[in-house]
């Protein structure tokens, strides 16, 4: 393997010899060999991401490293050579079955990954309810929709929380799209869902607030916060989980974020990630599971991008 030394490895990239001495000794360049006071880099590698001019530097805490890496991740992926409309469409299509499928799992539906696909195909699955056909449609139209929307950079509303409902409770029309009339509670919960009458105010206090903090707050951190915060409103009688999880996404996509998809053999940590919000107050849990996923995300992206090129 040819090596390049400090010197060179400046000239080559356009920093000064200061910058790639610091960067050899943070073990930000990977393969770097170190004899004596020198430092050997790699001739192939290519100049490290400027960790002083990524996005977000914001309020971190205990997630700067993960919030970090996704900002260097999401940096170089922006930096490469896009993907075709139809390559977008095949990833987005085939995310868009998973997704459907792992969200109303976790709230009960009895489909299968490869029933689901097929009912999306407009096929009919002997022996399953006809409310688990209608939920995977509208799953997939309500995800369809939030794609088409992200493209309005304008702030989330009320307005696009009932459409998005609606389209996911497609077989209640009585209930889609509309506020709950009656008080609820949820079993085992450490939370009481706002009173009816208390919906509409604290989903406009939610709203405002979430504006607020994209000028403080890292976009996966803020995100994780309005989706903890959301389903404990609860404002609707039932759909509040996979229509908060659409929410989550058309917030990730708005931001310049690929979607995520919550596993359903992650719902005990995910529910878990509820309990600790609203028994300790803390959203640490369920910022780190949602940054875990953007991150996981990217790294798929990158690694599709990197083959094709």
């Amino acid at each position: 393997m040819e090596y390049l030394t400090v010197t060179q490895a400046a000239e080559k990239w356009g920093i000064s010899t200061r910058r790639v001495r610091l960067l050899c000794a943070n073990g930000e360049i990977d393969g770097v060999i170190r004899k004596g006071k020198l430092y050997m880099i790699p001739a192939g590698t290519d100049k490290p991401l400027d960790k002083r001019k990524l996005p977000n530097k914001r309020k971190r805490g205990e997630f700067a490293d993960i919030l970090t890496a996704i900002d260097s991740k999401k940096v170089k992926l922006d930096s490469m050579r896009p993907l075709t409309a139809g390559e977008t469409q095949r990833l987005r299509d085939e995310f868009m079955i998973d997704f459907t499928y792992n969200s109303n799992a976790i709230e009960g539906n009895t489909l299968t990954l490869r029933e689901t696909a097929m009912v999306l195909e407009g096929m009919t699955i002997d022996r399953k309810p006809l409310k688990d056909h209608l939920e995977a449609v509208g799953h997939r139209d309500a995800f369809l929709y939030i794609v088409e929307i992200a493209q309005n950079k304008v702030r989330l509303r009320d307005t696009e929380i009932k459409a998005i409902h609606s389209l996911v409770l497609i077989n209640r029309p009585e209930d889609k799209g509309i506020y709950r009339r009656i008080p609820v509670t949820i079993a085992g919960a450490y939370t009481e869902p706002a009173q009816p009458y208390l919906i509409e105010p604290k989903l406009a206090e939610l709203l405002s607030e979430n504006e607020e903090r994209k000028k403080t707050m890292h976009p996966t951190e803020r995100i994780a916060r309005f989706h903890l915060e959301f389903e404990g409103i609860h404002p609707f009688i039932d759909g509040n989980g996979r229509t908060g999880r659409l929410l989550l996404n058309l917030e990730l996509i708005r931001s310049g974020y690929p979607a995520i998809n919550v596993k359903f053999a992650d719902r005990r940590r995910y529910y878990e990630a509820f309990d600790t919000f609203y028994r300790d107050g803390k959203a640490n849990d369920m910022v780190l599971l949602v940054a875990e996923y953007v991150s996981q995300r990217l790294d798929q992206y990158l690694e599709i991008v990197k083959l094709k090129s």
